[in-house]
């Protein structure tokens, strides 16, 4: 090695300066890279059809696709599809086209394919379809959402999952060796402060390795040897995964709505300070809970719907941090109420009736009679006061259309309050039973 080589080398990240040569040197992923794993089987083989790698930052993707382009000595071309376009990806499958004429084999490395658009991934489909191009895609986001049906067709997704504690405290153990080497002085670092640093990291390999390297790299000249204590300051809070517009932010949502429809307080108070502390829109969150105190609860306990619209309006009055215990309050009390969607369904059922039924004519009974025509034409005749039928004892008004009038769209269940309007209803058809039959 040169001495313009050795000293590109020093300067380089140690995040770079670790990257395997080979897939044994890869920790974790032993679902896919393991004895039995998909992708060790391409790498032995010496096939690699196109892939796309779906994970969080840090978990390898770059890594593994450079290793299987090497693997199976192909060119190896890398694109980020942040400055890429279609002029560079016509420019490498014509070199594809080229070099598959030859009998060699292209791979282009597209980091962040989510980001081209479908007209630039559509370009993508002809030298994949054609095998002239392997294509190895890596995404943070997910590929049914964020990839066309087409590609997706063409290729494999691996799913990659944030490393686990012990790979990365392994992995730090390659980056100390590999610092201590450079280091003009003695210097001694423990399992436990590795593992510290590798919690911290939260799965992302390229963030333990930057923290190990600023740690050694702004050390006083007087510490030998890293401890907690000593580690504590390059520290900073917790990062939470967490995207506003990507799989995440769904992800969290649905755990939020979920384990307020389970009745587990605890869990959707935690979900909600998961997205409230990532930076979601805490008005976002009340519009849920809006939502879900109609669709979930319902009449079982009717003050929730006002509970959650409450909620959102005190925290436009009062704004962060003091509006957020508005949302955990209305958040705790719907979770802890009577659940129903009685509400829901019978929309649903509603619905499906008038797609299915459609312009039935509204009964003569119901119909206003401001004019003498109009009585003339029956309009409101057989029309009761349900007010004065009550006193009367009088039949109940039929309301529904002619040919509707034995259907039941709503059916409130016993829980809350609905179990008041379930007898209620009960009584009512007892009523108009009972009038019939007499």
């Amino acid at each position: 090695m040169t001495a313009d080589r050795q000293l590109t080398d020093s300067l380089a990240p140690l995040a770079h300066r670790l990257r395997p040569a080979s897939l044994d040197e890869l920790v974790g992923q032993a679902d896919v890279l393991g004895e039995n794993g998909l992708v060790r089987r391409f790498y032995e083989a010496g096939q690699l059809p196109s892939l796309i790698f779906w994970g969080p930052p840090g978990c390898g993707k770059t890594t593994l696709a450079t290793v299987l382009a090497r693997g199976i000595g192909a060119d190896f071309h890398h694109l980020s599809a942040v400055t890429a376009g279609v002029a560079e990806i016509r420019k490498i499958s014509a070199a594809a086209r080229e070099n598959h004429r030859q009998g060699r084999r292209t791979v282009l490395f597209l980091d962040e394919i989510h980001r081209f658009n479908k007209a630039q991934q559509d370009f993508l489909l002809g030298p994949v379809e054609e095998g002239v191009l392997i294509l190895l895609g890596a995404t943070t986001e997910n590929p049914s959402f964020s990839v066309i049906t087409p590609l997706l067709s063409r290729t494999r997704v691996i799913v990659l999952r944030p490393l686990a504690v012990a790979d990365l405290v392994r992995l730090l153990r390659r980056g100390w060796e590999l610092l201590l080497a450079d280091l003009d002085r003695r210097l001694t670092v423990g399992d436990e402060v590795l593992s510290i640093m590798a919690e911290y990291a939260q799965g992302d390999a390229r963030r333990a390795l930057n923290l190990l390297e600023t740690v050694v790299v702004n050390l006083p000249a007087a510490v030998d040897e890293i401890t907690p204590a000593t580690l504590q300051p390059f520290l900073a809070e917790r990062w939470l995964a967490y995207d506003r517009d990507g799989e995440e932010h769904y992800n969290q949502i649905s755990a939020f709505i979920k384990s307020l429809r389970a009745g587990d307080p605890d869990a959707a108070l935690y979900w909600l300070e998961r997205m409230l502390a990532a930076g979601e829109d805490p008005l976002y969150c009340a519009r849920r809970m809006i939502r879900f105190a109609s669709e979930d609860i319902g009449n079982a306990s009717p003050q929730a719907l006002q509970m959650a619209i409450n909620a959102r309006q005190a925290y436009e009055i009062l704004g962060s941090p003091e509006g957020e215990i508005c949302l955990q309050q209305a958040a705790v009390y719907l979770a802890a109420a009577p659940k129903s969607d009685a509400v829901y369904l019978a929309a649903k059922r509603v619905r499906r009736e008038v797609k299915a039924t459609g312009h039935l004519p509204v009964p003569l009974q119901l119909r206003n009679a401001p004019t003498k025509l109009m009585r003339q034409l029956d309009y409101g005749r057989g029309y009761v006061n349900p007010h004065r039928a009550a006193e009367s004892g009088g039949p109940l008004l039929a309301c529904l259309p002619d040919g509707l009038r034995e259907k039941s769209f709503y059916r409130p269940t016993t829980n809350g309050f609905e179990d008041t309007i379930t007898r209620r209803l009960q009584e009512r058809a007892r009523r108009g039973k009972n009038r019939r039959d007499g």
